[in-house]
């Protein structure tokens, strides 16, 4: 079993960032930074951090992608997560609001925080560095999810395919359940009865929530947000990377896009050492090698790491 693994885009805010982020929320914490140089972004900061038990990974690479709500990311402040049982309502709506206050610092709300059919308090901002979050109180009952979801939204020429993907993640991952479906019924205009409005589905260990959107959103999935799947080895990487790449043009450095845009990094896990346990020297082999790399070779990347 694995954790699926957030990759976050930046200009030059990742370390910010992440110490932004972990100073948010409860059992957070910034792992690791480093500098990989001479990089086709020139010089590049990377980070590993864990916000509330989910792993995230970040760069700072330049302007090249921006954020988008097509890929945001659902926090549950469920009541049961929060102090006494005749206190828990309440710790778990202020923490929820304290975080919406501090998200919304330079922010947009692109859904108010307030009451709707779904959660007694709910809203979805995007943050000074135009990551999106969703903050929902949740119900307690029922099979628990983390606190930490990301959720993909499926718009323009995506509409409609957020069942096919999420049964088409379901074959890939091997460790893996599709949670809820909820449909939109009639009358919902212009959202087509039957699609999901809204679903979750189990990959390894991580959940994702998708749903399907047909309002006009002038965005899509980008590289912005890719998500890192650590492959014990050769084999490993080899499989995902066939099972997922769909679009020859944006193979690059072991990142794909599949046949719904969204990107994922396919990499070794030994590659964590290799960033963070590195000399100078070792740094520079193994970023020389695997810039010419479409695919990871583990082989050629160990032996780039060992001067061999």
């Amino acid at each position: 079993m694995k954790q699926i693994i957030p990759h976050l885009w930046f200009d030059k805010e990742a370390k910010e960032a992440a110490e932004f982020y972990t100073s948010l929320f409860p059992d957070s914490k910034v792992i690791n930074t480093a500098e990989v140089k001479n990089t086709p972004s020139s010089d590049t900061d990377v980070v590993t951090f864990e916000i509330w038990g989910q792993k995230f990974m970040a760069i700072s690479a330049g302007p090249l992608f921006k954020f988008n709500p097509s890929v945001s990311f659902m926090v549950n402040f469920d009541p049961l997560n929060f102090g006494p049982a005749s206190t828990r309502d309440k710790e778990a709506r202020e923490k929820l609001d304290q975080v919406w206050n501090k998200l919304m610092e330079g922010g947009t709300a692109l859904m108010a925080l307030d009451k709707y059919p779904f959660s007694e308090r709910y809203g979805w901002v995007q943050d000074k560095y135009g990551l999106s979050w969703q903050l929902i109180l949740t119900n307690p009952e029922g099979e628990p999810r983390p606190p930490i979801v990301p959720s993909l939204l499926f718009v323009g020429s995506k509409y409609g395919k957020a069942e096919e993907a999420v049964n088409f993640y379901v074959t890939v991952f091997k460790n893996s359940k599709i949670g809820n479906l909820f449909r939109y019924g009639p009358g919902r205009l212009p959202d087509k009865e039957g699609t999901i409005m809204y679903g979750d589905v189990k990959l390894e260990e991580t959940w994702f929530a998708v749903m399907d959107s047909a309002h006009q959103h002038m965005f899509d999935f980008n590289e912005a947000v890719s998500f890192v799947v650590q492959c014990a080895d050769q084999a490993e990487i080899d499989y995902y990377w066939n099972k997922l790449s769909a679009v020859p043009e944006s193979e690059q450095c072991g990142w794909l896009k599949d046949k719904f845009g969204l990107s994922w990094q396919i990499t070794p896990a030994i590659m964590e050492k290799m960033l963070y346990e590195s000399t100078p020297e070792q740094m520079d082999r193994v970023t020389h090698a695997f810039l010419k790399m479409k695919k990871f070779d583990v082989a050629t990347l160990q032996r780039a790491y060992e001067g061999k």
